[in-house]
C-alpha cells in the first residue's frame, strides 16, 4: 500500500500537476490518503472509501487511474470477502484499460475477490469473463498470468464452468497452458481441471483441442502441471468417447502415465494411477497397461502407507485384472500377498471392496489362481471378516466364495475349512446382492462332491435357507458373482 500513498502524495505535492486535476480527483486523492493512514479502521468497499476509489477509477488520468488499480490490489489482496456490485463495478472498468500496469493491478485485484463464491457468480453476472479473455491474451506475461488466475478461480464455481466453456475461454486457456512462463502454465492448467467436471465440459475441452497440450505436459518437471494435467486426463477418461479418442490419438499417454506412477510426488503418483484406473475401463487400456510395465508400480503402491494412493492402485488393478489375459501376469507380479493383506483393510471399505472384487477376478478362469487365492490365506481371512463386514463388502466376498467353489477340488477344502458357516447366514442378508452371491456359493459346493458329511452337518440351515427361497415373492437371482464391472471416477 505504500506505493499507492506515495504515488498519491506525489501528485498532491506537484502544483502544476493539482492544476490538471478536477476538483473532485483531488478531493477524491485527499479523502483517499487519509483513509489509507488509517487502513485498519476502514472498509475500503463502500461509502466514502469506494466512492474515493471509483473518482479516481473514472478519471481521465491514467496516472490516478493505476492508482487506484493498484489500490484495488493491495485492499483486496488483505481482504477478499464478498462484495457488492458498486464494488466489482469500477474494477470491470479498469479490466477494459488499454494500460499494462492498470490491466495487471485489475486482473490482480479481481483474481483476490474471486476467492469468495459469491464473488465468483457475480464477477461473471456482470460480464467479467469478457474483458479478462481479452487480457489473457495480453503479449504481457504478468496480465497473462493475473487474468488466468482470476479465471482458475472463477472456474471452481459449479454455476460459472458451462459459462466459461461457453465464452471462449478454452482456446487461450490452452494456448496459455504452453506458455514459457511457469506461473502462467500452472494458472491455465488450473484452469483447464476445473473444467473438467462434468460431461458438457469435457466434450468442450476435448473439442478445442486440449488433450494433446495435456498429454504433453505431462512430461513436464513441475509437479504441480503434473498434477494438473493427470487429474484433468483422469476426469476425461471418465467418458467412454473420450476413452476412444485418446486409444485413437494419444499413443505416449499410458506411458506416460506409468512414469508418474512413481513420482516423488505423492499426489501426482495418485492422479496418475486413477487416470490409469479410468482408462482401465477399456479391454484394451487393460492389456495395455500391463504391456506398459504398469504392474511394477501398482504393487508397490498397493504397500504404501498413504491411504489414497493404496485406493487408488487397488482400484487400478480391480479394472485391470478384468481381462482374462491379465490374471496370470498379475499373479506373477506378486499381487496376491498384497491384496489378501487389505481383505482387513477395515478403515477403508473401498479398499477392501477393490481388493476383494480383484481377487474374484483373478479366480474368474483358473483353477490355479483359484488354489493360489486359498494358499494365500484369501479364504481364511474373507471368512473371518464377512459376518462383521458392511454390505458392500459382504457383496464381494460372498462373490468370491461363489467364484472359487467352481472349482471341483477345491469343494472339500474349501468345506472343510467351515465355509457353510458363513455362507448360511449371509443367506439371510436383507441385501439381494449378498443373499443371491451365498446362494450361489452353496449351490455350487453342494454339487458333484464325493464327500457330504461337511454339508450334511450343516443341512438344517441350508433346509431353512431353501424355505425361505421357496416361500419368497422372487424366486430368481438377477445378480450374477461371474459379472465383472469396471469403476471409474472423477476427481473433485
Amino acid at each position: 500500500m505504500g506505493c499507492c500513498m506515495s504515488c498519491l502524495r506525489r501528485k498532491e505535492d506537484e502544483n502544476l500537476y493539482r492544476q490538471l486535476l478536477a476538483d473532485n480527483e483531488r478531493d477524491a486523492i485527499s479523502a483517499l490518503l487519509e483513509y489509507l493512514e488509517n487502513r485498519s479502521e476502514v472498509d475500503f468497499f463502500s461509502d466514502g472509501p469506494l466512492k474515493a476509489l471509483s473518482t479516481l477509477v473514472y478519471s481521465d488520468n491514467i496516472d490516478l487511474q493505476r492508482s487506484a488499480a493498484l489500490a484495488f490490489a493491495e485492499i483486496t489482496e488483505k481482504e477478499a470477502r464478498a462484495v457488492s456490485r458498486e464494488v466489482l463495478e469500477p474494477l470491470l472498468i479498469l479490466l477494459q484499460s488499454s494500460d499494462q500496469e492498470v490491466q495487471r493491478a485489475a486482473c490482480a485485484a479481481l483474481g483476490n475477490l474471486a476467492i469468495n463464491d459469491d464473488n465468483k457468480v457475480l464477477i461473471v453476472e456482470m460480464g467479467g469473463l469478457t474483458p479478462l479473455i481479452r487480457q489473457m491474451l495480453s503479449p504481457d506475461i504478468e496480465v497473462q498470468c493475473n487474468a488466468v488466475g482470476c479465471v482458475t478461480n472463477l472456474a471452481t464455481q459449479d454455476a460459472n464452468k458451462a459459462k466459461i466453456a461457453q465464452s471462449g475461454a478454452l482456446i487461450p486457456l490452452t494456448r496459455l497452458a504452453k506458455s514459457p512462463d511457469l506461473r502462467v502454465q500452472r494458472n491455465a492448467t488450473g484452469a483447464l481441471l476445473n473444467m473438467t467436471h462434468s460431461p458438457e465440459n469435457r466434450k468442450q475441452l476435448v473439442d478445442t483441442g486440449s488433450v494433446p497440450v495435456l498429454v504433453d505436459l505431462l512430461s513436464s518437471p513441475d509437479a504441480d502441471i503434473q498434477y494438473y494435467c493427470t487429474t484433468a486426463l483422469s476426469n476425461i477418461a471418465v467418458d467412454a468417447e473420450n476413452r476412444k479418442m485418446l486409444a485413437a490419438t494419444e499413443p505416449k499417454l499410458v506411458g506416460r502415465l506409468v512414469q508418474l506412477m512413481d513420482s516423488a510426488s505423492p499426489r501426482v503418483q495418485c492422479q496418475a494411477t486413477l487416470a490409469l484406473r479410468n482408462l482401465a475401463s477399456d479391454a484394451l487400456y487393460q492389456l495395455e497397461i500391463v504391456r506398459s510395465g504398469g504392474l511394477s508400480n501398482l504393487v508397490a503402491l498397493l504397500k504404501s502407507q498413504h491411504e489414497p494412493l493404496v485406493l487408488a492402485a487397488v482400484a487400478c488393478i480391480r479394472n485391470i485384472s478384468i481381462h482374462p489375459l491379465n490374471e496370470r501376469p498379475i499373479v506373477d507380479a506378486g499381487f496376491l500377498g498384497p491384496l489378501v493383506d487389505l481383505v482387513d483393510y477395515t478403515d477403508n471399505p473401498e479398499i477392501q471392496c477393490h481388493a476383494v472384487s480383484s481377487l474374484r477376478n483373478l479366480a474368474a478362469s483358473s483353477d490355479a489362481n483359484r488354489r493360489a487365492l486359498v494358499d494365500a490365506g484369501a479364504v481364511t481371512k474373507c471368512m473371518r471378516i464377512v459376518l462383521a463386514s458392511p454390505d458392500s463388502v459382504q457383496s464381494e466376498i460372498s462373490a468370491c466364495f461363489a467364484i472359487l467353489a467352481l472349482a471341483d477340488n477345491l469343494k472339500a477344502r474349501l468345506l472343510a475349512m467351515g465355509i457353510l458357516d458363513v455362507l448360511i447366514p449371509l443367506t439371510r442378508s436383507q441385501n439381494p446382492e449378498v443373499c443371491g452371491n451365498s446362494a450361489a456359493a452353496l449351490a455350487n459346493l453342494c454339487s458333484r462332491v464325493d464327500d457330504y458329511s461337511a454339508i450334511l452337518k450343516c443341512y438344517p440351515g441350508i433346509s431353512d435357507f431353501i424355505s425361505r427361497f421357496l416361500a419368497g415373492s422372487n424366486l430368481t437371482f438377477e445378480h450374477s458373482p461371474l459379472d465383472r464391472h469396471p469403476v471409474v471416477g472423477v476427481w473433485k
